[in-house]
């Protein structure tokens, strides 16, 4: 009886690890080109007034859509102890036309209408629809009463779209975070002297690695040379994990093409944005069939007194954790030399010894890098499946101290009855 009861056990656990494996929250579906949302994330409605916003809650994800020149309001209720962080990635639906200063803002204000942080972006020079993001933030700055009480928050989201441009819906993911404060202040002026130059290419020649289609499923990369191709109105995400005291350098490649020697203005975009989703920094490159390659402006190394610098790409450099890369080529590319993919190579850099983290007063949740994080990295997991990955291990470990629970109460089991039998019977 007690091997069935066994058998009915790890049978049990088989089916638990089988149920993680393809049913865990979180993974990312994308159909054709089109971005990956957090199949995690809940449908909210933005409202046009403080007073009707819907709370959103820390930690989770969100989907909802803003139409053209729309204003949307969500509220956030704050402590007096954390920073917080709220990000929207806007999707244009199709490729139709969008202008120069097309883009969102996503602001935070506090009960008593008082801007906390905001931050803006557009299309720019490279004029063609694609997943734009941008994050409020309210950050605790020493000797300054703004934005510092608890209480009620509100965010709002802004398109701006020319009369011109395509007056489709976009899409939204938002998603609301927090960072605790720290134990004790440190130093807010930032170091005079910081390694500027861009460092020599990685070695070991390039290895292949595909791309996600959104920030959930965005493949890991560590340092190294990685080869991909994408085709035109296609948008990539790689992340990488950057440590206290690291710097961040990529590089983009585009292969050469044997189908002409068409020029197309701003035929690709490289972005960075941190683990907050904020954006820190991006760039574009013209294409003309030969070998084209940019890199983007070295940062400074990601250290807590970032934040505090009215530097927008050095801001966006204040904590540790996964560094987001996005890769589009525009759709003019298809135009020019046909509806398939170019060769694209990234080249990944992260300088630096680790440093101590900041004196956190708690957890440091997604602001930190992991022993795990570095595996992932190594392998190429996306985020769902280094959760997967996880979850099967400690599935696999129940199932073992499972396993030898029972062995040893089988053995005990086995070794009374021996006892009992030689023991023989009682005398009368």
């Amino acid at each position: 009886m007690n091997r069935r009861r066994g058998t009915g056990r790890t049978a049990g656990v088989l089916a638990a690890a089988a149920c993680l494996a393809v049913s865990l929250p979180g993974a990312a579906r994308a159909a054709g080109d089109g971005y990956a949302f957090d199949d995690g994330a809940r449908r909210v409605k933005g409202a046009v007034s403080t007073l009707d916003a819907e709370q959103l809650e820390p930690g989770q994800s969100y989907r909802d859509m803003i139409g053209k020149n729309g204003k949307l309001y969500y509220r956030v209720d704050l402590d007096t102890e954390r920073n917080a962080y709220v990000s929207v990635v806007a999707v244009p639906k199709g490729a139709g036309k969008v202008a120069y200063g097309d883009g969102i803002r996503v602001s935070m204000q506090d009960g008593f209408n008082m801007g906390c942080g905001y931050q803006d972006t557009s299309f720019g020079p490279a004029e063609f629809a694609r997943p734009l993001t941008a994050y409020a933030h309210r950050t605790l700055t020493p000797g300054s009463s703004t934005c510092r009480h608890a209480g009620a928050y509100y965010v709002l989201v802004e398109r701006d779209s020319a009369a011109d441009s395509d007056p489709g819906a976009w899409e939204l993911e938002i998603r609301f975070l927090t960072e605790p404060g720290v134990r004790r202040a440190g130093p807010t002026a930032l170091p005079e002297n910081w390694a500027s130059g861009t460092p020599q290419p990685p070695a070991g020649g390039p290895r292949r690695r595909e791309g996600g289609a959104g920030f959930q499923d965005a493949a890991s990369l560590r340092q190294g040379e990685w080869r991909t191709d994408i085709r035109p109105g296609q948008t990539l995400y790689y992340r990488v994990p950057v440590d206290w005291g690291q710097q961040l350098f990529a590089e983009a490649e585009l292969g050469s093409s044997p189908d002409g020697d068409a020029f197309v203005g701003n035929a690709f975009v490289l972005s960075l944005e941190n683990p907050a989703r904020g954006h820190v920094d991006r760039d574009s490159l013209s294409y003309s069939g030969d070998p084209a390659t940019l890199e983007l402006d070295p940062r400074r190394p990601v250290a807590y007194e970032n934040r505090f610098s009215s530097n927008d790409g050095t801001n966006g450099m204040r904590f540790a954790g996964w560094y987001t890369l996005s890769a589009t080529l525009s759709p003019k590319v298809a135009t020019a030399y046909g509806d398939k993919p170019l060769p694209l190579t990234l080249r990944v850099n992260v300088t630096g010894p680790a440093k101590a983290a900041p004196a956190y007063a708690g957890p440091a949740g997604p602001f930190t890098v992991t022993d795990a994080d570095r595996d992932a990295a190594a392998s190429g997991q996306s985020a769902p499946e280094a959760a997967r990955s996880d979850g099967l291990r400690v599935v696999g470990v129940a199932g073992i101290g499972a396993g030898t629970v029972l062995l040893l109460g089988l053995g005990a089991w086995w070794l009374l009855a021996r006892r009992a039998a030689g023991a023989g019977p009682t005398p009368g």
